[in-house]
C-alpha cells in the first residue's frame, strides 16, 4: 500500500500536499451545523474554499451523521478523493464521562483505566471520530497548574503504566479491523507538566538528565504500546519551544525512539514560535516547525501561507513535506479510510451505544475506585437510619464532569443529592446550598443552618467550579474559596459530625477543611455517575480503595512538593541534624499534608513479617521481597501494597524513594496474605551524569508499605 500512497503524493501539487498538513476546526467545513460561522480569529486566517477542499484533517467534529455529511462533501470536492481525518479531544469519555484522569490514576487499576478508554473509543468511533488527543501523560508536581487533572500524577513508573493502559484501550490490537477503536495521540511532548509557577503555556527549563529520568518515560511507554500520534507541547525544552525543537522531535523522537507516526502541533503552537522569540515571522515559524518534524499544523496557517515559497527559495526541501504527507496518508490507510471513509460512523448504532446503561455502570464502578478517603474519625460509613443534611454548592450540581468532558451532559450527570436519595427516605435527607462556589447570601445561610440543626450528620458538598481547573485554569491560591471555608466554620459550633465531599481537579491546600471536619472524601470530578458512586462509598456499599497519585501540600509555599525528591547535604531528619541550619521551613513542615500513595478504607491493615530472599542482588539473581498483610478490621477491603527503592550512593543524587511496583489485594476481615515482589537489576537503573542508563553496585534500601511515608525498610546490596 505504501507504493499506492506514494502515487497520491506524486499526483499532488505542492499546494495540495501542504494542505494535507493543515488541521481546521469544524466551522470551515460543508455539512456541519456551524458551517460558515467563521468569525474573529478564524476569519482572520484567510482560509479559502480551495484550501478547505484539500485540508487533511478536521478538529472537533463529532456525531455520526454530521461526520458522514462532511466526509461526503469533502470527497466530492477533493481532486484525488483523499478522505479527512476526524480528530477530537476524547480525554476521559465521549458522552459517558469517566472520572478525570488524575482521579483514574488514584484507582491504581490498569484494567479499569483500559476499559474506560475502550468505552470512550467505542462511543467516539460510532460517532465518526478517528483520532483522540489522549492520553495526556505529563508528569505533574505543581497543583497550581490547572492541567494536573489531565495527568495521572507525579510518578514516572505509575504514569507509564497508565499511558500503556489508555493506549491499549483507545486503539485495541488492530485499528484497521477494530472499527470501534480510535487512534491515540499522546501529549504534550515534552515536559509540559513542569511549567514554571504552575502557569499554563509557561517556560520549562530542565536538565536533559531530569527530562529523561522523570518526564520522558510515560511518553515512551505510550509509544512502545503502539500509540499512533504525538502532540507537541506549548512550552520550551532547553530554551526551544517544542514545536520548533528539532533535537526533541527529529533526534530523540524519530531517530532515537524510532517513532514513525504523525506529529501534530497543539492549537496555534506553530505560530506561537513568534511570541516565544525564536521566529521573526510566520515564514520562519513554518521553516523551523517543518525542519523540527511537525507534520500537522493545528489551526494556524504558517505552513499554508509560506511553505511553498520556502520550497521555491530552497529554504525547505520538498522531501520534508512529502514525508509528512506520507505519514498522514499512512494513518488514514491504517484506519481503513481509503476503503471506508465513514469508518465506524453509524447514526442508528450511535443511538444504541452512546451513553448506554453498560457504559454508565462502568463509569460508576471506576468512580467508586477513584474517590480517595482522606480522613475518617469514625463517622463513615453512614447509616440509613440517620437523618442527614446535604449542604454546599455541589449538593445539587451537575458540574461534576470536570474539564475536557466536551460532549458530556451536566443535566444527565447523577448529582450527589440524587445519589443519596437512593439510600434514604425523603424524610431523612434535607438539602440546602449554604453558599455558591464563591458567593453567599443570608438566605442560603439561613437555609443551611436550619437543615444542619435538624440533622444527625452534615454532608458538605464543596469544591471548585470546573472552570477553575483544566487548561488555562491555573490558581495561585489552591484553598477552597473563602465562602466555603466560612460555611464550615459557621456550622462547626453545632457539634454535629461533618463529612466533606470535595469536587475539584487538583490537590488542594485543605486548611479550614481537613482540620475542621470529621471525614473527608476526595471525589475529584467523578463523571456522569458521580453522585451514585459517592453515595455507594458514603454508605459502605463499596469500600474506599483509591490512593493518591499526587501529594497534597501542607501549604502552597511548599510547591512543588512530591515524594520522590532528592535529599540535601543538610537533611532535616538526619540523626546529627542541627536545630536551625538544615533544609527546612521555619513556619511549616517540609512534608506534604498527605503523601503520595495515601488513602484510607473502612477497615484497617497491618504489615508484618517483612523479609528479603538475600542480602545481595546480582545481574543474574533478582531478589524476592515479601510482606504479610492482614485485614484487622471488621469489613472486607482492598489495599494497595507499594514497593519503593532508594539507591544510597549514586553517580548523581538519587530520590529518597522511587516506586518500583505495587499490588492491589482484597482481604476479608481477619484474612492475611503474603505479598511477594520480585526486584531485578534493571529496575535499579537510572541516567548517570553522562546520560548512560545503568545501575550502580552498592547499598540500597527497599521500602514496603501502604503509602510512600509509612513503610518498612529492608536493606540489600547490588554486586556487579
Amino acid at each position: 500500500m505504501k507504493r499506492q500512497l506514494n502515487s497520491y503524493i506524486q499526483q499532488m501539487t505542492l499546494e495540495e500536499k501542504i494542505a494535507q498538513l493543515l488541521q481546521l476546526a469544524v466551522p470551515f467545513f460543508e455539512g456541519t451545523e456551524s458551517a460558515g460561522q467563521i468569525t474573529g480569529p478564524m476569519a482572520a486566517m484567510g482560509i479559502t474554499d480551495e484550501t478547505v477542499r484539500n485540508t487533511g484533517s478536521v478538529l472537533g467534529l463529532a456525531g455520526a451523521q454530521e461526520v458522514i455529511n462532511v466526509q461526503k462533501a469533502h470527497l466530492r470536492s477533493n481532486r484525488l478523493g483523499i478522505p479527512l481525518l476526524v480528530m477530537a479531544d476524547i480525554v476521559h469519555g465521549y458522552k459517558t464521562i469517566f472520572p478525570v484522569p488524575l482521579a483514574i490514576g488514584c484507582s491504581w487499576d490498569m484494567e479499569l483505566a483500559e476499559k474506560s478508554a475502550a468505552i470512550a473509543a467505542k462511543e467516539a468511533s460510532v460517532s465518526g471520530v478517528h483520532v483522540t488527543f489522549a492520553p495526556m501523560v505529563d508528569l505533574v508536581r505543581d497543583p497550581r497548574w490547572g492541567r494536573v487533572m489531565e495527568s495521572t500524577g507525579e510518578d514516572p513508573y505509575l504514569n507509564s503504566q497508565f499511558a500503556r493502559a489508555f493506549v491499549r484501550g483507545f486503539q485495541g490490537s488492530d485499528l484497521t479491523k477494530e472499527t470501534d477503536r480510535v487512534a491515540a495521540c499522546v501529549k504534550h511532548f515534552a515536559a509540559y507538566g513542569a511549567a514554571e509557577g504552575g502557569r499554563d503555556y509557561n517556560t520549562v527549563d530542565l536538565s536533559e538528565r531530569q527530562l529523561r529520568e522523570f518526564y520522558l518515560p510515560a511518553y515512551q511507554a505510550a509509544l512502545d504500546e503502539g500509540c499512533e500520534m504525538v502532540m507537541t507541547s506549548f512550552n520550551t525544552v532547553e530554551g526551544i519551544p517544542a514545536s520548533g525543537n528539532k533535537r526533541l522531535m527529529r533526534d530523540l523522537l524519530r531517530e532515537e525512539w524510532k517513532f514513525d507516526g504523525v506529529i501534530i502541533s497543539d492549537w496555534g503552537a506553530v505560530k506561537e514560535l513568534i511570541p516565544h522569540g525564536v521566529a521573526e515571522d510566520e515564514a520562519e515559524a513554518a521553516r523551523k516547525a517543518i525542519h523540527a518534524g511537525v507534520d500537522i499544523e493545528m489551526m494556524t496557517t504558517c505552513y499554508m501561507n509560506h511553505l511553498a515559497d520556502l520550497v521555491h527559495s530552497q529554504s525547505v526541501d520538498e522531501a520534508l513535506i512529502d514525508e509528512a504527507v506520507l505519514r498522514i496518508l499512512q494513518l488514514k490507510e491504517k484506519l481503513g479510510l481509503f476503503d471506508n471513509p465513514y469508518r465506524g460512523a453509524d447514526p442508528e448504532r450511535e443511538q444504541e451505544v452512546v451513553f448506554c446503561e453498560d457504559h454508565r455502570a462502568a463509569a460508576r464502578e471506576l468512580a467508586t475506585k477513584s474517590c480517595v478517603l482522606l480522613k475518617n474519625e469514625a463517622v463513615l460509613p453512614l447509616r440509613p437510619e440517620q437523618h442527614m443534611a446535604l449542604i454546599g454548592p455541589f449538593a445539587q450540581s451537575g458540574d461534576i464532569l470536570g474539564p475536557w468532558s466536551w460532549l458530556g451532559s451536566k443535566e444527565k450527570a447523577v448529582q450527589l443529592y440524587d445519589g443519596l436519595k437512593t439510600k434514604l427516605s425523603t424524610s431523612q435527607l434535607t438539602v440546602a446550598s449554604g453558599c455558591g462556589i464563591e458567593t453567599e447570601t443570608p438566605e442560603q445561610w439561613e437555609e443551611a443552618w436550619k437543615a444542619a440543626s435538624e440533622a444527625d450528620v452534615i454532608i458538605l458538598a464543596l469544591g471548585e467550579d470546573s472552570d477553575m481547573s483544566g487548561e488555562a485554569g491555573c490558581r495561585a491560591d489552591i484553598r477552597l474559596p473563602e465562602v466555603q471555608l466560612r460555611l464550615i466554620e459557621k456550622l462547626k459550633p453545632l457539634g454535629k459530625p461533618m463529612v466533606a465531599v470535595l469536587f475539584n481537579g487538583r490537590p488542594l491546600d485543605l486548611h479550614g477543611v481537613y482540620d475542621q471536619v470529621d471525614a473527608v472524601l476526595e471525589a475529584w470530578y467523578p463523571g456522569s455517575e458521580g453522585g451514585a458512586a459517592i453515595a455507594d462509598l458514603l454508605f459502605g456499599d463499596v469500600q474506599p480503595s483509591a490512593r493518591l497519585t499526587m501529594s497534597f501540600p501542607y501549604s502552597v509555599g511548599q510547591i512543588p512538593v512530591y515524594y520522590n525528591s532528592f535529599n540535601t547535604g543538610r537533611p532535616k531528619d538526619a540523626l546529627d541534624a542541627q536545630v536551625k541550619y538544615v533544609s527546612q521551613y521555619l513556619d511549616i513542615p517540609n512534608e506534604p499534608l498527605l503523601p503520595f500513595g495515601f488513602g484510607l478504607s473502612y477497615t484497617t491493615f497491618t504489615y508484618s513479617d517483612a523479609a528479603i530472599s538475600a542480602d545481595t542482588m546480582t545481574l543474574e539473581r533478582p531478589l524476592h521481597l515479601t510482606m504479610k498483610v492482614t485485614n484487622t478490621g471488621k469489613t472486607a477491603g482492598e489495599e494497595v501494597v507499594q514497593l519503593y527503592v532508594r539507591d544510597l550512593a549514586g553517580d548523581v543524587v538519587r530520590p529518597v524513594k522511587e516506586l518500583k511496583d505495587f499490588r492491589k489485594i482484597e482481604l476479608q476481615s481477619g484474612e492475611s496474605q503474603t505479598v511477594t515482589f520480585t526486584l531485578t537489576e534493571d529496575q535499579l537503573r537510572y541516567y548517570h551524569a553522562d546520560l548512560q542508563f545503568a545501575s550502580d553496585a552498592g547499598a540500597f534500601t527497599a521500602f514496603i508499605g501502604p503509602n510512600s511515608r509509612d513503610t518498612v525498610e529492608l536493606g540489600f546490596r547490588l554486586e556487579k
